[in-house]
């Protein structure tokens, strides 16, 4: 991919149309105040694939524990259990 082309919100503003036409063709188009970039806009197929490309927490967390024990971490097995929360909650009425 090439070097994504910059504009300025104050220039964006008129140059909508070729700013479009940029992220479309796949270009990352990154937009500036006061010249520091605050913004980037790609194509609607790029924040899908990049949408995709997320893990859930639940898989993030499989993961880890398929490379790392827990010993490596510096915790035991017994962890979680001796920080749970054991009661059984605050009453309510309803």
């Amino acid at each position: 991919m090439s070097k994504s082309k910059q504009y300025s919100i104050a220039e964006a503003r008129s140059s909508l149309s070729a700013i479009v036409d940029q992220a479309e063709a796949g270009q990352e188009v990154e937009l500036t105040r006061r010249g520091k970039p605050v913004a980037v806009v790609i194509s609607l197929l790029k924040l899908v694939q990049l949408r995709d490309e997320r893990s859930s927490f639940t898989a993030a967390y499989k993961g880890f524990l398929t490379r790392f024990s827990l010993k490596d971490v510096g915790l035991d097995s017994g962890f979680v259990e001796s920080i749970r929360e054991k009661a059984a909650g605050r009453e309510i009425s309803l």
